[in-house]
């Protein structure tokens, strides 16, 4: 016959803020001393940050007030700028979106509209037709056969925040050149 000793108590370890917790005792763990700043520099040296990102990955550990001071002084420093994360942001990903992607996801990550067009009409990028002709290229070997095939590679263009007259113009080109 086999005996099964007893199950042992669990030790459990108490909540956040609880009696005995880390937080309370003052033995916290070196992530948690780290300051504001020092945690807003090491995202900063990880990429660009717009202020409402990063504001919003400290909003954690701070207060706001607190949170405010330390980013307008990364910003006095120019450690932070919605300027140079709108242009990092767009040279990354306009090869594979169009402006109203590019525009629609630099307005959730809190870069203002006015920022984001200027960045958008900088000289330094291939104009939106050719970008939609290089995307369409690379996910389409064939020219739309039918009505069916138009839809699916318009809705593929549209997607990837193309407007829908230069939609038209590259499945337009596909069409001519058969």
């Amino acid at each position: 016959m086999i005996v099964v000793p007893p199950e042992l108590p669990r030790r459990v370890s108490p909540a956040r803020g609880e009696r005995g917790s880390p937080e309370r005792s003052g033995t916290s763990s070196r992530k948690q001393e780290r300051t504001l700043k020092q945690r807003a520099v090491a995202y900063l040296a990880r990429r660009e940050h717009s202020r409402a990102e990063l504001a919003k990955k400290l909003s954690a550990y701070g207060e706001q007030e607190e949170i405010d001071r330390v980013l307008n002084s990364l910003q006095d420093a120019k450690l932070l700028s919605d300027q140079r994360f709108a242009a990092a942001f767009i040279r990354s990903r306009a090869e594979r979106f169009g402006a109203g992607r590019l525009r629609q996801e630099l307005r959730q990550r809190g870069v203002e509209g006015e920022l984001a067009e200027q960045e958008l009409n900088t000289g330094d990028l291939l104009p939106e037709i050719e970008r939609a002709r290089v995307v369409w290229q690379k996910k389409f070997a064939d020219q739309p056969a039918d009505a069916r095939e138009w839809a699916k590679q318009a809705r593929f263009l549209q997607g990837r925040g193309f407007s829908g007259d230069i939609i038209r113009r590259v499945l337009k080109e596909t069409d001519e050149t058969q």
